[in-house]
């Protein structure tokens, strides 16, 4: 399943390097964009699991840029 959401303050691109890093290493990702440009974030992942894997997603950008929302 892919996916695409729009993030809310995302304020740098090294940050969006480092949550792009973070999210591959979850288990069930098979591909992951994050654009600081576009704001937007792409999620390839298992589609039976993709509800907890969006949940460990969201702690991993929370830990990498505190002040970004993903938007679902």
């Amino acid at each position: 399943m892919k996916k695409v959401f729009r993030l809310e303050d995302l304020d740098c691109a090294n940050c969006a390097a480092k949550m792009e890093r973070c999210i591959l290493k979850i288990d069930g990702v098979t591909d992951a964009k994050v654009s600081f440009i576009g704001q937007k974030m792409t999620i390839e992942a298992d589609e039976v699991k993709f509800d907890e894997i969006m949940k460990q997603v969201e702690k991993t950008c929370k830990r990498v840029e505190p002040d970004c929302r993903i938007v679902r």
